[in-house]
């Protein structure tokens, strides 16, 4: 699937579109779904966000984010269009796994998710994996890229995850706008991708 995509930032939505889809923005904590919504979206992202306090450091793991100083607590919100007819409203979700019920509800209508994962902590990805799983959402894994984070081949992460071979697995940087938009067309290509024939039963 192609699609074009206007360079200009707009805070209105065109008579054209005609296909919108709700989208999830999940992962576990401090993986860079607030960066990831930020970086794309044509409009100025909502953000729910709180300072982390003394008491969360107790709970939140911040080893490899020291510099860290706010959580989502609610949602992040935003919005891009994907050609002159679709448009995805972004949804992201908290990271810790005490919103669960939060992240069942932003997980309701949802056409699907992007998951974002972390190599330093892939085992963290497992909750939102199993919920999206038992919910029956689809969803595609992007590896965010940090900085000094160790580097593995796409088929290992792929079997650490123990993902399908049909589920997407690519890799982005949250900060890059390109690279936000490549990791939702890689989505979207697999959401909007016809289902296979059913075979005849004997």
């Amino acid at each position: 699937m192609d699609f074009a995509l206007s360079p200009n930032r707009v805070d209105f939505v065109p008579r054209t579109v005609t296909q919108p889809a709700k989208i999830v923005i999940a992962g576990a904590f401090a993986v860079g779904k607030t960066t990831f919504v930020a970086s794309v979206s044509e409009v100025a992202p909502l953000r729910m966000e709180e300072p982390i306090i003394r008491a969360s450091t107790t709970v939140d793991d911040l080893t490899g984010t020291p510099g860290k100083n706010t959580t989502t607590v609610g949602l992040d919100y935003g919005r891009i269009h994907l050609g002159n007819q679709l448009v995805l409203y972004l949804f992201g979700t908290p990271g810790q796994i005490r919103f669960r019920p939060l992240w069942e509800d932003l997980t309701e209508g949802a056409l699907g998710a992007l998951v974002l994962a972390d190599t330093r902590d892939l085992d963290a990805s497992h909750d939102i994996l199993g919920l999206l799983e038992s919910q029956n959402t689809p969803y595609a894994v992007a590896i965010n890229l940090f900085d000094h984070a160790p580097r593995y081949p796409l088929p290992e992460i792929r079997q650490a995850l123990a993902l399908e071979d049909h589920t997407p697995l690519t890799e982005c940087d949250a900060r890059e706008y390109g690279s936000c938009l490549q990791a939702l067309i890689t989505l979207t290509e697999y959401l909007t991708r016809p289902a296979p024939p059913l075979e005849p039963q004997p």
